[in-house]
């Protein structure tokens, strides 16, 4: 049963090939700016015998693309909510896809594994007129993008927001499905429906009975209008020159000071590190003069014998060695001269 499914698309576009039927032409006419919705019915593809009437409950899917190419123009969409009902091409052209379009559709008949093409020729112009001033988009939580599609569910939208606003022209500019926008698929809950943007397009109209008169020029008479008085003239010479060159003695006041300490005060500084390295100098001899005195002094003074340096007495025997090297007479600062 798997293998028959995968061979139907290449039986099905065999027989597209090998012409088995001949392609129908329609010619539409989009405007820039404006929706476009084009309905693909069973009926225009699939022509029922007489005597049968059961063609509206065939299983019919499609294929559209632009010719020589495998998908859809951008601005263009396609949708079928289910086999059983039609199809709809919707979008709205933009100024960059004026001219012609071929689109190509192919219809696939999944109850008899009838295969037809139609070829839509569209060529895209401008709409007459200026653009309408004013935009708006509104958001229909209730109903599904191929139920608004319609030009009845349309027209009755137009009508709804007629009776919100002031009279004038409402135009359709753009149908979106909510999940394009980036919505949520909603949950399988009756009743839940994905929800469509509308965007529309409202003129203002002219009002009729007001017709613009030109008037003398003169405002009449109101005694709670109190019109500026005249301004005396004034100099102002003295303000300038006294905001620039304010700012300029200031400046070479500072910076004459500047240059007498950087530039003047230069001996006193001087004077000051010469001081300071004869007092250094002098520090330097006086500890050094110090330390040959002391050491001087050390060399002649008598102290008292260490024990060290006395006479060993022998327990056992009672004699008494004298030292080898009598260090009494070694100074204890040795001479390093």
């Amino acid at each position: 049963m798997a293998a028959l499914f995968l061979w139907i698309p290449l039986l099905v576009a065999l027989r597209v090939r090998l012409g088995s039927t001949e392609a129908q032409q329609t010619t539409l006419y989009p405007l820039v700016g404006r929706i476009f919705v084009h309905t693909l019915d069973h009926a225009t593809f699939f022509h029922p015998p007489e005597d049968t009437a059961t063609l509206p409950s065939a299983s019919i899917t499609y294929h559209a693309r632009l010719q020589g190419h495998p998908d859809l123009p951008r601005w263009l969409r396609y949708t079928q909510r289910s086999p059983s009902q039609p199809g709809f091409l919707y979008g709205t052209a933009t100024p960059g896809d004026r001219g012609r379009q071929i689109i190509e559709v192919t219809a696939y008949n999944r109850d008899t594994f009838d295969t037809t093409q139609q070829t839509l020729v569209l060529l895209i112009q401008d709409p007459e007129g200026s653009r309408l001033p004013y935009q708006a988009e509104f958001l229909v939580r209730s109903h599904d993008v191929e139920e608004v599609l319609p030009s009845t569910p349309t027209s009755r939208f137009l009508m709804a927001l007629g009776g919100l606003w002031e009279p004038g022209e409402l135009q359709v500019l753009n149908i979106t499905s909510a999940l394009d926008c980036g919505g949520r698929v909603p949950l399988p809950i009756e009743g839940r429906k994905e929800g469509v943007y509308i965007k529309v397009d409202k003129s203002v109209p002219a009002p009729e009975d007001e017709v613009s008169t030109l008037g003398d020029g003169i405002l009449e008479y109101d005694p709670f209008f109190c019109p500026p008085t005249e301004a005396t003239a004034r100099d102002f010479l003295t303000d300038a020159l006294v905001t620039l060159l304010v700012p300029l003695l200031v400046a070479l006041l500072l910076t004459l000071i500047l240059a007498y300490v950087m530039c003047c005060r230069r001996e006193g500084r001087l004077k000051r590190d010469l001081a300071t390295s004869d007092i250094q100098m002098v520090h330097h001899s006086t500890i050094h003069g110090n330390t040959e005195e002391l050491r001087q002094m050390a060399a002649t003074r008598e102290v008292p014998r260490p024990l060290s340096t006395l006479p060993m007495f022998n327990v056992r025997t009672g004699e008494r060695l004298p030292p080898r090297v009598d260090s009494a007479q070694v100074p204890l600062i040795l001479d390093q001269h």
